[in-house]
């Protein structure tokens, strides 16, 4: 298969925006295309010349056969063949569609593989939320430099977004159905593959999906969600508990996290989730803002918009999420089994943060590589102070289409120095499916219930 054109570039570079306050309004007749020419979320809709991306025509919303509500995800394309398979021998063919990141792992593992399969542009999310999107066109605006955004409540902010800040900010805030709760795993394997599953248990609710959302005191606007993430395997780690509430302007008004430590059976503040803090129990592999791609204060780096690309990213990962298959299947040296794994084409926004000289982090810069159709990062690179590529993230997404919203089912993050990854959102031993239907108030979600979700 020939080479396709690697950017689309929709415009001139984009400077960044930490200096000033940019508007984001669009004019009315510019938000008309939302829907038109394209999706409600922003996305074009037509397909590419060549015929490899197809146009996006509403995405998958009707459940395949034999698929029961609240079970776990059937593959709705588990005959589709594999087209071609990218490796070390032939990746120069295939490289305007690649990033750096993609590169080195072809190079550093001889095992390591891309399957690619035909685009599905499956992304599709709920009516409210499009109608959201298109209110937010011509109403949302960027506040203290980029940090939060105003006149927001549901996602997605900036349809039609005309910066970096912009389509990070989509990321940040992009629609997840807006509660749910899973029981998933991480695991941090040796060299030589040895691994031991670490098990959560984690509960997310968007402020708007509160029971008691309309009753909700002014000074809470600024919470974006309510996370409760517990240790339950293995023995000597159960028990822990952390407790966060999102902000949307985290430099006006930082994240709240707190800790309840089983072994003291207290309670205590948790600034340090956070930036550049080791994850939890990630060997230090992985830090705080590496979760969910990225997360958090946007406020440490310069942020660059440099365009659109088409490239090849985990999509319609339904196959390395199956119950027909166990961890240790998925689980080896070096990196993860690439046979259960999906790639396709996709037009991505590529968006570059330079770390600001008066600021602080281990990753002088990064290079994120967003989704069109769901918001979400796709594909990270992220360079230490020397320069170098350091390490690698990616995230597999599917579309949970019972519920009409795209996630991640597993994300996976490459430390080239160490030769060592971190893959978190392993669940295919565990008996339940994500719940999008749990309900919670604000006072699930406060520290005194934290101690007493960590007594029981």
């Amino acid at each position: 298969m020939k080479m396709f054109k690697a950017l689309c570039v929709i415009g001139s570079v984009v400077a960044c925006i930490y200096g000033s306050s940019v508007s984001a309004k669009v004019s009315p007749e510019e938000a008309a295309r939302l829907g038109g020419g394209l999706t409600p979320v922003g996305a074009e809709k037509a397909g590419n010349i060549a015929g490899t991306i197809p146009e996006w025509n509403g995405g998958l919303t009707t459940p395949p056969e034999g698929f029961t509500k609240g079970a776990y995800n059937i593959d709705p394309f588990a005959k589709d063949p594999v087209l071609f398979t990218i490796t070390k021998d032939n990746m120069q063919e295939y490289s305007a569609n690649l990033t750096e990141g993609q590169k080195a792992l072809l190079n550093l593992y001889a095992s390591y593989k891309i399957p690619v399969y035909q685009s599905r542009r499956t992304a599709a999310l709920p009516k409210e939320i499009y109608a959201a999107a298109k209110r937010n066109a011509v109403n949302v605006e960027l506040l203290d430099q980029g940090n939060g955004v105003s006149e927001y409540e549901l996602a997605v902010p900036f349809p039609i977004p005309k910066s970096a800040k912009e389509v990070i900010w989509n990321h940040l805030v992009r629609y997840r159905g807006g509660k749910g709760a899973r029981v998933v795993g991480q695991v941090t394997p040796t060299k030589s593959g040895e691994f031991t599953v670490i098990m959560f248990k984690e509960e997310v609710v968007w402020r708007t999906s509160l029971t008691d959302f309309k009753t909700l005191k002014p000074s809470s606007k600024n919470t974006q969600f309510y996370y409760k993430q517990s240790i339950i395997s293995p023995a000597r780690l159960a028990g822990s508990v952390l407790l966060v509430h999102e902000t949307l302007n985290q430099v006006k008004g930082p994240r709240k996290a707190w800790l309840y430590n089983s072994a003291q059976r207290r309670v205590r503040r948790a600034p340090q989730v956070s930036y550049d803090s080791p994850a939890e129990a990630s060997d230090s592999l992985k830090v705080s803002d590496n979760f969910d791609m990225y997360n958090g204060a946007p406020d440490r780096y310069d942020w660059k918009l440099i365009g659109k690309q088409e490239l090849y990213i985990p999509y319609n990962a339904y196959k390395i999420d199956s119950r027909d298959i166990k961890y240790k299947d998925i689980v080896k040296p070096g990196h993860i089994n690439m046979d259960f794994t999906r790639y396709e084409l996709h037009r991505v926004w590529k968006v570059e943060a330079t770390l600001r000289e008066d600021s602080r982090h281990i990753y002088a810069k990064r290079v994120f590589y967003i989704d069109e159709d769901s918001w979400q990062i796709a594909e990270a690179d992220h360079y230490d102070g020397r320069g170098e590529l350091w390490r690698v993230s990616e995230a597999h997404l599917a579309q949970f289409y019972d519920v009409d919203t795209p996630w991640n089912t597993m994300e996976v993050t490459h430390d080239l120095l160490a030769g060592r990854y971190h893959a978190f959102g392993l669940d295919n031993e565990q008996p339940k499916a994500y719940d999008f239907s749990i309900k919670r108030s604000s006072k699930d979600f406060t520290p005194s219930a934290l101690r007493r979700s960590g007594n029981r």
